[in-house]
């Protein structure tokens, strides 16, 4: 190679804070106030964040009416035990010898519960999941609209635990909570409107609870809700923790830090535990209160109640009844104060959801995108470039760079790591906007164009070979996912992979594991430039395609390349020898400026930055 393994993996480090302005220890940031996490911006101080959630559930107004309806005849049977219960204690024990009857009466309010039930759970539950379903397509679809400074400045493992922890926490609001609160607040009020049609007097001391009930639900309800938000938050990083550590576990095994792993798990886990920790005393205080409120005032009331019977101015079946009834609604309104704390949770999380679903690309097609020729010549200009990546405005990763690449010209990109090699492919796709100049596709400023038909007249060969969790074929046809077996097949074996495809277990159907495990680098590399030479772009970025590859995958591969690079505008980045001097013109690059350019030849003779990086990838290979 040009350089040296080991100034060439120092290189590469340096390169992570200029060329990809994303550091590792982003990933690791969970505090909520760091300028890294921009979607975390709005707590929930309201249950307004569930206004989303129910426009959703509004799409279904027959599963809704439905579930509306179930909840309304098991509210009204479940009310009517307590006049069933009366009539028992009344009539049927009043000698009309007909116990049988009101029993029977009770057994069908009972029936009528039960059938109301299992549809009120069936239809809600249902709500519940559809309305989660259509959330996360919404919000994943305008995920995929984002551009790529969007998953630098917030880590995509906290979006993907937004998508999954949060959600469900909506399923369950939606599927549950909501149905609860309706239920309880219709037997509260209905319960309330039958204790003073039975007894007004009494009903007139359990009343005056209620508002006491209320203060409490105010006054805690708001440092609950805040905490709950947290809590969110917490859990988070719980789940951003583990995808991380567990997507890097050959690394973490390398370097022996299991220890310290489970140690800043043990760290964050403990944050989430104490943040939990303070929601629950504060909801067991709330809920302490709230039942001394309610049962104290149903003792009091019950209390005058026993009195007016000893009197003989009630009866026994009136005072069972408001008893039974008094219950009711205590229990009713002692649920609202559980209720209420799911729902602020649920508030937080569809506060988060909307914070991805609200966030907006900064990379958009213009209002009247212009066409791009066809059929496209494959020519790429960039005149007087200035870019510095939106993470770290402060670092100039490009300065005043003007490049002209021509039709079917093969240009190689060198230069030490952190030089600009990659932001030179990411502007070229329109990844981002240079905040100085102009970037060209065929004569048409990239800005001025749509962004999907620039990118898909670009082909890209990534340095390792990024693969989906998915089967062979689908791999292969991501570049053209039309296109027939006999088309991947040919790509295949353009790109030397025919052998060992032909040799896994299904053929094309074979599924290549996570990232594509199932293959070695160099066959993972060579199903790479398969899935671009089906793409059959006119332009060809190749990004160190071969760089980490023993001796004999690199030959495979360069070969493949040699295929893909035939008729095609290619730029490639490359520390390997063959590909510098396959190509028509080197670029040197350093800190972000052309400081050479011209053939192999014409480079090495001249003593500058080009010759200095092949003599250390000389001293390398002497030392290999």
């Amino acid at each position: 190679m040009l350089i040296s393994k080991a100034n060439y993996l120092s290189m590469r480090t340096e390169s992570q804070t200029k060329d990809s302005p994303v550091s590792r220890d982003r990933l690791w940031n969970s505090d909520p106030k760091s300028p890294e996490n921009t979607i975390e911006k709005t707590k929930a101080k309201t249950l307004g964040p569930l206004r989303m959630v129910f426009l959703e559930a509004a799409k279904y107004r027959l599963q809704v009416f439905l579930a509306l309806v179930a909840l309304t005849i098991t509210a009204a049977g479940t009310l009517a035990i307590p006049a069933a219960s009366q009539l028992i204690v009344d009539r049927g024990f009043s000698g009309d010898g007909d116990i049988g009857r009101w029993f029977r009466y009770l057994l069908m309010i009972v029936v009528v519960i039960g059938f109301g039930t299992a549809a009120r759970f069936y239809f809600v539950s249902w709500i519940g999941e559809r309305v989660v379903a259509d959330i996360r397509l919404k919000v994943q679809r305008n995920l995929l609209r984002l551009s790529p400074s969007f998953y630098e400045e917030n880590s995509p493992k906290e979006i993907s635990s937004r998508m999954t922890a949060d959600t469900a926490i909506i399923e369950t609001v939606v599927g549950t909570t909501v149905s609860v609160a309706l239920r309880n607040m219709f037997l509260g009020v209905g319960g309330i409107i039958y204790l003073f049609w039975l007894l007004p007097s009494l009903t007139m001391w359990l009343a005056l609870g209620i508002p006491l009930i209320i203060l409490p639900i105010v006054f805690f309800g708001r440092r609950i809700r805040s905490i709950s938000r947290d809590s969110q938050d917490r859990v988070a990083d719980v789940g951003a923790i583990v995808t991380e550590v567990l997507s890097a576990m050959k690394i973490v095994q390398s370097f022996g830090q299991e220890a310290r792993e489970a140690e800043r798990f043990g760290q964050v886990v403990e944050r989430t535990f104490q943040t939990a920790r303070r929601r629950i005393i504060l909801r067991a205080i709330m809920t302490a209160v709230i039942i001394l409120l309610i049962f104290g005032s149903i003792v009091m009331t019950l209390w005058g109640g026993a009195a007016a019977v000893a009197a003989g101015s009630i009866t026994g079946g009136t005072i069972l009844s408001f008893i039974i009834g008094s219950m009711l609604v205590a229990g009713a309104f002692g649920a609202l104060t559980e209720v209420y704390g799911e729902l602020f949770r649920g508030a937080g999380a569809a506060s988060r959801l909307s914070e991805l679903l609200e966030a907006t690309p900064n990379i958009a097609p213009p209002p009247k995108p212009q066409k791009l020729p066809n059929p496209s010549r494959g020519s790429l200009s960039f005149r007087n470039v200035t870019f510095s990546y939106p993470t770290r405005l402060e670092a100039t990763a490009l300065k005043n760079f003007t490049l002209e690449v021509q039709p079917g010209e093969t240009v190689a990109i060198v230069g030490p790591s952190g030089a600009g090699k990659s932001t030179i492919f990411q502007l070229a796709e329109r990844f981002y906007d240079p905040q100085v100049g102009t970037i060209r596709l065929d004569g048409i400023p990239l800005s001025k164009a749509d962004p999907a038909d620039v990118r898909d007249r670009i082909a890209f060969v990534p340095q390792d070979g990024v693969l989906f969790s998915a089967s062979a074929r689908d791999n292969l046809r991501y570049g053209k996912w039309a296109a027939s077996d006999d088309e991947i097949w040919e790509a295949a074996r353009a790109a030397h992979a025919e052998p060992f495809l032909r040799d896994l277990p299904k053929g094309l159907a074979t599924y290549l594991g996570e990232n594509g495990t199932r293959l070695s680098g160099g066959q993972q590399q060579r199903v790479a430039i398969a899935r671009a030479l089906l793409r059959d772009a006119p332009i060809l970025l190749l990004d160190e395609a071969t760089s980490a590859l023993d001796a004999e995958s690199e030959q495979l591969v360069q070969s493949a390349l040699d295929e893909l690079m035939k008729d095609r505008t290619t730029l490639v980045i490359a520390h390997r020898l063959a590909t510098v001097r396959a190509a028509d013109r080197i670029i040197v690059l350093d800190e972000g400026q052309i400081v050479e350019q011209g053939s192999h030849e014409e480079l090495s003779g001249a003593g500058g930055l080009y010759a200095r990086l092949a003599k250390l990838q000389f001293a390398g290979v002497v030392a290999a």
